[in-house]
Protein backbone atom coordinates (compact mmCIF):
# COMPACT_ATOMS: atom_id res chain seq x y z
CA UNK A 1 0.00 0.00 0.00
CA UNK A 2 1.37 3.42 -0.96
CA UNK A 3 1.01 6.64 1.06
CA UNK A 4 0.89 10.04 -0.64
CA UNK A 5 1.60 13.50 0.77
CA UNK A 6 1.41 16.37 -1.75
CA UNK A 7 3.26 19.50 -0.68
CA UNK A 8 3.29 21.71 -3.80
CA UNK A 9 0.42 23.62 -5.38
CA UNK A 10 -0.33 23.05 -9.03
CA UNK A 11 -2.46 25.38 -11.22
CA UNK A 12 -5.97 24.21 -12.05
CA UNK A 13 -6.61 22.84 -15.53
CA UNK A 14 -9.78 21.86 -17.32
CA UNK A 15 -8.19 18.89 -18.95
CA UNK A 16 -7.76 15.72 -17.00
CA UNK A 17 -4.98 14.61 -19.36
CA UNK A 18 -3.21 17.95 -19.03
CA UNK A 19 -3.53 17.66 -15.25
CA UNK A 20 -2.06 14.17 -15.31
CA UNK A 21 0.81 15.36 -17.52
CA UNK A 22 1.45 18.28 -15.22
CA UNK A 23 1.45 15.98 -12.19
CA UNK A 24 3.96 13.73 -13.92
CA UNK A 25 6.19 16.66 -14.83
CA UNK A 26 6.11 17.83 -11.23
CA UNK A 27 7.16 14.34 -10.08
CA UNK A 28 3.87 13.29 -8.49
CA UNK A 29 2.10 9.98 -8.84
CA UNK A 30 -1.68 10.09 -9.15
CA UNK A 31 -3.32 8.07 -6.31
CA UNK A 32 -5.02 4.85 -7.33
CA UNK A 33 -7.87 2.90 -5.77
CA UNK A 34 -6.63 1.21 -2.59
CA UNK A 35 -3.84 3.73 -1.93
CA UNK A 36 -3.64 5.62 1.36
CA UNK A 37 -3.33 9.41 1.18
CA UNK A 38 -2.68 11.99 3.87
CA UNK A 39 -4.90 15.07 3.72
CA UNK A 40 -5.68 18.21 5.68
CA UNK A 41 -9.28 18.61 6.82
CA UNK A 42 -11.09 21.48 5.11
CA UNK A 43 -14.48 20.88 6.68
CA UNK A 44 -16.10 18.19 8.79
CA UNK A 45 -19.71 17.28 9.58
CA UNK A 46 -21.67 14.15 10.40
CA UNK A 47 -22.55 13.84 6.72
CA UNK A 48 -19.14 14.35 5.08
CA UNK A 49 -15.52 15.35 5.55
CA UNK A 50 -13.56 17.23 2.84
CA UNK A 51 -9.79 16.92 2.62
CA UNK A 52 -7.12 18.98 0.87
CA UNK A 53 -4.54 16.60 -0.56
CA UNK A 54 -1.39 18.70 -0.52
CA UNK A 55 -3.02 21.65 -2.26
CA UNK A 56 -3.23 19.57 -5.43
CA UNK A 57 -6.43 17.60 -5.10
CA UNK A 58 -9.61 17.56 -3.05
CA UNK A 59 -11.08 14.42 -1.55
CA UNK A 60 -14.36 13.69 0.17
CA UNK A 61 -15.35 11.11 2.77
CA UNK A 62 -19.08 10.51 3.17
CA UNK A 63 -21.77 8.06 4.19
CA UNK A 64 -20.70 4.72 5.60
CA UNK A 65 -17.08 5.49 4.78
CA UNK A 66 -16.83 8.01 7.64
CA UNK A 67 -16.05 5.27 10.18
CA UNK A 68 -16.72 7.51 13.17
CA UNK A 69 -16.59 4.70 15.73
CA UNK A 70 -12.78 4.70 15.92
CA UNK A 71 -11.57 7.34 18.36
CA UNK A 72 -9.20 8.83 15.78
CA UNK A 73 -12.15 9.78 13.57
CA UNK A 74 -14.67 10.75 16.23
CA UNK A 75 -13.66 14.43 16.66
CA UNK A 76 -12.32 15.82 13.41
CA UNK A 77 -11.34 19.48 13.23
CA UNK A 78 -10.37 21.66 10.21
CA UNK A 79 -6.63 21.90 9.77
CA UNK A 80 -5.86 18.46 11.22
CA UNK A 81 -4.08 15.90 9.05
CA UNK A 82 -5.48 12.42 8.70
CA UNK A 83 -5.14 9.30 6.56
CA UNK A 84 -7.82 8.05 4.17
CA UNK A 85 -8.07 5.29 1.58
CA UNK A 86 -8.90 5.99 -2.09
CA UNK A 87 -12.01 4.13 -3.21
CA UNK A 88 -12.60 6.10 -6.46
CA UNK A 89 -10.13 8.31 -8.32
CA UNK A 90 -12.87 10.66 -9.55
CA UNK A 91 -16.46 11.08 -8.36
CA UNK A 92 -19.25 13.14 -9.89
CA UNK A 93 -17.55 16.33 -8.72
CA UNK A 94 -14.13 15.40 -10.05
CA UNK A 95 -12.83 14.76 -6.54
CA UNK A 96 -11.14 11.77 -4.95
CA UNK A 97 -13.67 9.55 -3.21
CA UNK A 98 -12.09 8.56 0.08
CA UNK A 99 -12.80 6.26 3.01
CA UNK A 100 -11.92 6.45 6.67
CA UNK A 101 -13.51 3.04 7.14
CA UNK A 102 -10.93 1.22 5.04
CA UNK A 103 -8.01 3.13 6.52
CA UNK A 104 -9.41 2.66 10.01
CA UNK A 105 -9.96 -1.06 9.54
CA UNK A 106 -6.40 -1.49 8.32
CA UNK A 107 -5.09 0.30 11.41
CA UNK A 108 -7.40 -1.73 13.64
CA UNK A 109 -6.24 -5.03 12.15
CA UNK A 110 -2.63 -4.00 12.63
CA UNK A 111 -3.38 -3.25 16.28
CA UNK A 112 -5.25 -6.56 16.63
CA UNK A 113 -2.33 -8.55 15.19
CA UNK A 114 -0.01 -6.83 17.66
CA UNK A 115 -2.36 -7.58 20.58
CA UNK A 116 -2.63 -11.21 19.47
CA UNK A 117 1.12 -11.68 19.17
CA UNK A 118 1.80 -10.00 22.52
CA UNK A 119 -1.20 -11.71 24.19
CA UNK A 120 -2.55 -8.34 25.27
CA UNK A 121 -6.24 -7.81 26.18
CA UNK A 122 -8.55 -5.64 24.07
CA UNK A 123 -11.94 -4.11 24.79
CA UNK A 124 -14.97 -5.19 22.75
CA UNK A 125 -18.61 -4.18 22.69
CA UNK A 126 -21.30 -6.88 22.68
CA UNK A 127 -23.60 -6.30 19.71
CA UNK A 128 -25.71 -9.46 19.48
CA UNK A 129 -26.22 -12.96 20.92
CA UNK A 130 -27.04 -16.41 19.58
CA UNK A 131 -27.04 -19.90 21.07
CA UNK A 132 -23.33 -20.32 20.31
CA UNK A 133 -22.17 -17.15 22.01
CA UNK A 134 -21.85 -13.41 21.54
CA UNK A 135 -21.13 -11.27 18.49
CA UNK A 136 -18.80 -8.45 19.48
CA UNK A 137 -16.98 -5.58 17.79
CA UNK A 138 -13.68 -3.80 18.28
CA UNK A 139 -13.55 -0.49 16.37
CA UNK A 140 -16.12 -1.92 13.90
CA UNK A 141 -14.15 -5.13 13.34
CA UNK A 142 -16.48 -8.02 14.10
CA UNK A 143 -15.44 -10.89 16.36
CA UNK A 144 -17.04 -13.92 18.01
CA UNK A 145 -17.03 -14.76 21.72
CA UNK A 146 -18.11 -18.42 22.23
CA UNK A 147 -20.17 -19.37 25.27
CA UNK A 148 -17.32 -21.60 26.43
CA UNK A 149 -15.01 -18.57 26.53
CA UNK A 150 -17.17 -16.39 28.78
CA UNK A 151 -15.90 -15.44 32.23
CA UNK A 152 -17.48 -17.15 35.25
CA UNK A 153 -19.44 -13.96 35.94
CA UNK A 154 -21.17 -14.04 32.54
CA UNK A 155 -21.30 -17.79 31.91
CA UNK A 156 -24.99 -18.77 31.56
CA UNK A 157 -25.35 -21.64 34.02
CA UNK A 158 -29.01 -22.54 33.76
CA UNK A 159 -30.60 -25.43 35.63
CA UNK A 160 -31.44 -28.22 33.20
CA UNK A 161 -29.55 -26.50 30.38
CA UNK A 162 -32.68 -24.76 29.08
CA UNK A 163 -31.50 -23.27 25.75
CA UNK A 164 -34.16 -20.57 25.76
CA UNK A 165 -33.10 -19.33 29.20
CA UNK A 166 -29.43 -19.52 28.20
CA UNK A 167 -30.14 -17.34 25.17
CA UNK A 168 -32.08 -14.88 27.32
CA UNK A 169 -29.11 -14.51 29.65
CA UNK A 170 -26.75 -14.01 26.72
CA UNK A 171 -29.03 -11.35 25.23
CA UNK A 172 -29.00 -9.49 28.54
CA UNK A 173 -25.30 -8.79 27.93
CA UNK A 174 -25.87 -6.95 24.63
CA UNK A 175 -24.66 -3.37 24.75
CA UNK A 176 -22.04 -4.00 27.43
CA UNK A 177 -18.29 -3.67 26.98
CA UNK A 178 -15.88 -6.32 28.21
CA UNK A 179 -12.18 -7.14 28.13
CA UNK A 180 -11.06 -10.15 26.09
CA UNK A 181 -8.00 -11.84 24.66
CA UNK A 182 -7.69 -12.94 21.03
CA UNK A 183 -7.46 -16.73 20.63
CA UNK A 184 -7.90 -17.00 16.84
CA UNK A 185 -6.97 -14.40 14.23
CA UNK A 186 -7.15 -14.73 10.44
CA UNK A 187 -6.90 -11.31 8.76
CA UNK A 188 -7.29 -12.73 5.27
CA UNK A 189 -10.59 -14.40 6.18
CA UNK A 190 -11.48 -11.54 8.57
CA UNK A 191 -12.09 -14.10 11.31
CA UNK A 192 -11.55 -13.13 14.91
CA UNK A 193 -12.36 -15.29 17.95
CA UNK A 194 -11.91 -13.89 21.43
CA UNK A 195 -11.98 -15.17 25.01
CA UNK A 196 -13.33 -13.27 27.99
CA UNK A 197 -12.29 -16.18 30.21
CA UNK A 198 -8.59 -15.84 29.28
CA UNK A 199 -8.60 -12.12 30.10
CA UNK A 200 -10.40 -12.84 33.38
CA UNK A 201 -7.92 -15.57 34.32
CA UNK A 202 -5.01 -13.21 33.74
CA UNK A 203 -6.52 -10.73 36.19
CA UNK A 204 -7.11 -13.45 38.80
CA UNK A 205 -3.53 -14.79 38.92
CA UNK A 206 -2.46 -12.59 41.81
CA UNK A 207 -5.64 -13.32 43.76
CA UNK A 208 -5.46 -17.08 43.21
CA UNK A 209 -1.80 -17.13 44.30
CA UNK A 210 -2.99 -16.21 47.80
CA UNK A 211 -4.71 -19.60 48.13
CA UNK A 212 -3.28 -23.11 48.38
CA UNK A 213 -4.59 -26.66 48.52
CA UNK A 214 -5.95 -27.39 51.99
CA UNK A 215 -7.25 -23.87 52.63
CA UNK A 216 -10.83 -23.51 53.84
CA UNK A 217 -13.01 -20.97 52.06
CA UNK A 218 -16.45 -19.53 52.73
CA UNK A 219 -18.67 -18.46 49.87
CA UNK A 220 -22.11 -18.63 48.36
CA UNK A 221 -23.50 -20.90 45.66
CA UNK A 222 -23.97 -19.18 42.29
CA UNK A 223 -25.05 -22.20 40.24
CA UNK A 224 -26.35 -25.74 40.80
CA UNK A 225 -25.77 -28.30 38.06
CA UNK A 226 -26.22 -32.04 37.68
CA UNK A 227 -22.52 -32.62 38.36
CA UNK A 228 -22.01 -30.25 41.30
CA UNK A 229 -22.26 -26.68 42.53
CA UNK A 230 -20.26 -23.56 41.70
CA UNK A 231 -19.18 -21.37 44.59
CA UNK A 232 -18.19 -17.70 44.53
CA UNK A 233 -15.65 -16.65 47.15
CA UNK A 234 -12.73 -14.32 47.80
CA UNK A 235 -14.24 -11.40 45.96
CA UNK A 236 -14.39 -12.61 42.37
CA UNK A 237 -13.08 -16.18 42.46
CA UNK A 238 -15.09 -19.27 41.63
CA UNK A 239 -14.69 -22.93 42.51
CA UNK A 240 -16.46 -26.19 41.72
CA UNK A 241 -17.66 -28.67 44.33
CA UNK A 242 -18.12 -31.85 42.32
CA UNK A 243 -21.14 -33.99 43.20
CA UNK A 244 -18.77 -36.61 44.66
CA UNK A 245 -17.37 -33.97 47.06
CA UNK A 246 -20.69 -32.63 48.35
CA UNK A 247 -21.23 -35.31 51.00
CA UNK A 248 -19.87 -38.67 52.10
CA UNK A 249 -22.98 -40.51 51.02
CA UNK A 250 -24.07 -40.91 47.41
CA UNK A 251 -25.88 -37.84 46.01
CA UNK A 252 -28.21 -38.23 43.04
CA UNK A 253 -29.17 -34.59 42.57
CA UNK A 254 -27.22 -31.64 44.06
CA UNK A 255 -30.39 -29.52 43.99
CA UNK A 256 -31.77 -31.75 46.76
CA UNK A 257 -29.10 -30.36 49.10
CA UNK A 258 -28.32 -26.87 47.83
CA UNK A 259 -29.87 -23.92 46.02
CA UNK A 260 -28.44 -20.74 44.53
CA UNK A 261 -27.61 -18.23 47.25
CA UNK A 262 -26.84 -20.80 49.97
CA UNK A 263 -23.75 -20.12 52.09
CA UNK A 264 -21.20 -22.92 52.06
CA UNK A 265 -17.81 -23.80 53.55
CA UNK A 266 -15.41 -25.95 51.55
CA UNK A 267 -11.78 -27.00 51.36
CA UNK A 268 -9.59 -26.38 48.32
CA UNK A 269 -8.49 -29.78 46.99
CA UNK A 270 -6.91 -28.72 43.67
CA UNK A 271 -5.85 -25.59 41.80
CA UNK A 272 -5.23 -25.95 38.07
CA UNK A 273 -4.48 -22.59 36.52
CA UNK A 274 -7.56 -20.49 37.20
CA UNK A 275 -9.67 -23.58 37.96
CA UNK A 276 -10.29 -24.22 41.64
CA UNK A 277 -11.76 -27.50 42.88
CA UNK A 278 -13.43 -27.67 46.27
CA UNK A 279 -14.73 -30.27 48.69
CA UNK A 280 -17.52 -29.76 51.20
CA UNK A 281 -17.31 -33.26 52.65
CA UNK A 282 -13.68 -32.76 53.72
CA UNK A 283 -14.98 -30.44 56.42
CA UNK A 284 -17.56 -32.98 57.60
CA UNK A 285 -16.98 -35.88 59.98
CA UNK A 286 -16.27 -39.05 58.02
CA UNK A 287 -19.11 -41.46 58.88
CA UNK A 288 -16.97 -44.37 57.71
CA UNK A 289 -14.56 -43.92 60.61
CA UNK A 290 -15.32 -46.72 63.06
CA UNK A 291 -17.87 -48.27 60.67
CA UNK A 292 -16.54 -51.72 61.67
CA UNK A 293 -18.22 -51.20 65.04
CA UNK A 294 -21.61 -51.05 63.32
CA UNK A 295 -21.24 -53.45 60.42
CA UNK A 296 -19.22 -56.61 59.71
CA UNK A 297 -18.71 -59.02 56.84
CA UNK A 298 -21.27 -61.85 57.08
CA UNK A 299 -23.82 -59.70 58.89
CA UNK A 300 -27.40 -59.58 57.58
CA UNK A 301 -28.83 -56.06 57.55
CA UNK A 302 -31.95 -54.22 56.44
CA UNK A 303 -31.44 -51.92 53.47
CA UNK A 304 -33.54 -49.57 51.37
CA UNK A 305 -32.92 -49.58 47.62
CA UNK A 306 -32.03 -46.06 46.43
CA UNK A 307 -31.39 -46.76 42.78
CA UNK A 308 -31.58 -49.68 40.35
CA UNK A 309 -28.89 -49.82 37.64
CA UNK A 310 -28.02 -52.42 35.05
CA UNK A 311 -24.93 -53.34 37.10
CA UNK A 312 -26.63 -53.53 40.49
CA UNK A 313 -28.41 -51.83 43.37
CA UNK A 314 -27.44 -48.81 45.45
CA UNK A 315 -28.65 -49.53 48.95
CA UNK A 316 -28.97 -47.28 52.00
CA UNK A 317 -28.15 -49.01 55.29
CA UNK A 318 -28.49 -45.79 57.29
CA UNK A 319 -28.38 -42.05 56.63
CA UNK A 320 -24.59 -42.08 56.13
CA UNK A 321 -23.62 -45.56 54.95
CA UNK A 322 -24.59 -46.77 51.50
CA UNK A 323 -23.57 -50.01 49.82
CA UNK A 324 -23.61 -51.66 46.42
CA UNK A 325 -25.21 -55.00 45.63
CA UNK A 326 -23.69 -56.10 42.32
CA UNK A 327 -26.04 -57.74 39.83
CA UNK A 328 -24.08 -60.97 40.20
CA UNK A 329 -25.00 -61.05 43.92
CA UNK A 330 -28.75 -60.80 43.49
CA UNK A 331 -29.64 -64.40 42.60
CA UNK A 332 -31.33 -63.45 39.31
CA UNK A 333 -32.30 -66.37 37.11
CA UNK A 334 -31.32 -66.53 33.44
CA UNK A 335 -33.22 -63.94 31.41
CA UNK A 336 -34.56 -62.13 34.46
CA UNK A 337 -34.15 -58.35 34.35
CA UNK A 338 -32.92 -56.55 37.43
CA UNK A 339 -35.59 -53.83 37.19
CA UNK A 340 -38.28 -56.51 37.19
CA UNK A 341 -37.06 -58.01 40.47
CA UNK A 342 -36.16 -54.84 42.37
CA UNK A 343 -37.64 -51.36 42.71
CA UNK A 344 -36.36 -48.14 44.35
CA UNK A 345 -37.82 -47.87 47.84
CA UNK A 346 -37.92 -51.64 48.45
CA UNK A 347 -36.77 -52.56 51.98
CA UNK A 348 -35.00 -55.93 51.92
CA UNK A 349 -32.51 -58.04 53.81
CA UNK A 350 -28.92 -57.99 52.50
CA UNK A 351 -25.76 -59.79 53.53
CA UNK A 352 -22.56 -57.75 53.88
CA UNK A 353 -19.92 -59.51 51.77
CA UNK A 354 -17.15 -56.88 51.80
CA UNK A 355 -16.25 -53.83 53.86
CA UNK A 356 -13.49 -51.33 53.14
CA UNK A 357 -13.71 -48.35 55.51
CA UNK A 358 -10.71 -46.52 54.00
CA UNK A 359 -12.15 -46.81 50.51
CA UNK A 360 -15.72 -46.08 51.67
CA UNK A 361 -16.97 -49.22 50.01
CA UNK A 362 -19.43 -51.83 51.25
CA UNK A 363 -20.50 -54.81 49.17
CA UNK A 364 -23.89 -56.49 49.59
CA UNK A 365 -25.65 -59.60 48.36
CA UNK A 366 -29.06 -61.18 48.63
CA UNK A 367 -28.69 -63.60 51.58
CA UNK A 368 -27.45 -66.98 50.40
CA UNK A 369 -26.45 -65.66 46.94
CA UNK A 370 -23.00 -64.25 47.79
CA UNK A 371 -20.48 -64.97 45.03
CA UNK A 372 -18.30 -63.05 42.60
CA UNK A 373 -18.46 -63.47 38.84
CA UNK A 374 -16.17 -66.50 39.03
CA UNK A 375 -18.04 -68.05 41.93
CA UNK A 376 -15.41 -67.04 44.52
CA UNK A 377 -16.00 -65.13 47.72
CA UNK A 378 -16.02 -61.37 47.36
CA UNK A 379 -12.80 -59.66 48.50
CA UNK A 380 -12.33 -56.06 49.68
CA UNK A 381 -11.06 -53.76 46.96
CA UNK A 382 -7.30 -53.23 46.87
CA UNK A 383 -6.12 -49.80 47.93
CA UNK A 384 -4.49 -49.26 44.56
CA UNK A 385 -7.94 -49.63 43.02
CA UNK A 386 -9.25 -46.92 45.33
CA UNK A 387 -6.47 -44.57 44.21
CA UNK A 388 -7.34 -45.24 40.59
CA UNK A 389 -11.00 -44.58 41.35
CA UNK A 390 -10.15 -41.30 43.09
CA UNK A 391 -7.99 -40.24 40.14
CA UNK A 392 -10.79 -41.12 37.73
CA UNK A 393 -13.29 -39.17 39.85
CA UNK A 394 -11.10 -36.05 39.74
CA UNK A 395 -10.68 -36.43 35.98
CA UNK A 396 -14.45 -36.65 35.59
CA UNK A 397 -14.89 -33.48 37.63
CA UNK A 398 -12.51 -31.58 35.36
CA UNK A 399 -14.25 -32.89 32.24
CA UNK A 400 -17.71 -32.01 33.50
CA UNK A 401 -16.66 -28.51 34.58
CA UNK A 402 -15.25 -27.94 31.09
CA UNK A 403 -18.08 -29.57 29.15
CA UNK A 404 -18.94 -26.34 27.31
CA UNK A 405 -15.32 -26.00 26.10
CA UNK A 406 -15.24 -29.24 24.15
CA UNK A 407 -16.40 -27.66 20.87
CA UNK A 408 -13.89 -26.21 18.44
CA UNK A 409 -14.16 -22.46 19.03
CA UNK A 410 -12.84 -21.57 15.59
CA UNK A 411 -15.43 -23.68 13.79
CA UNK A 412 -18.13 -22.35 16.10
CA UNK A 413 -17.07 -18.80 15.35
CA UNK A 414 -17.31 -19.30 11.62
CA UNK A 415 -20.83 -20.71 11.92
CA UNK A 416 -22.22 -18.24 14.45
CA UNK A 417 -20.77 -15.05 12.95
CA UNK A 418 -22.95 -15.69 9.91
CA UNK A 419 -26.15 -15.62 11.97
Amino acid sequence: MTSFLFMKNVKNTDSKSEFATLMKDEGYKIPQVGDTVIGKILSASKAEVRLDIGGVMTGIVRGRELYFEASEYSKLKPGAEIEATVIDTENEFGELELSFRHAGQEKTWQALVEAYEKKQPITVKISAANRGGLLVTHAQVAAFLPVSQLSPENYPRVAGGDKTKILEKLKSLVGQETEVKIITLDKKEEKLVVSEKDAWQEKQKDVISKYKVGDTIEGHIIAVTGFGVFVSFGGNLEGLVHISELAWQRIEDPSELYKVGDEIKAQIIAIEGAKIFLSAKKLMADPWEGVEKKYAVGQTVKGSILKVNAFGLFVELDADIHGLAHVSQLGLVSGQKIEEAFKPGDNLDFEIISLDADGHRLGLAVPGKAKDRKGKKEKPAAKSDDKKAAKKKKSEAVEEADEESENDDSAEAEENTKE
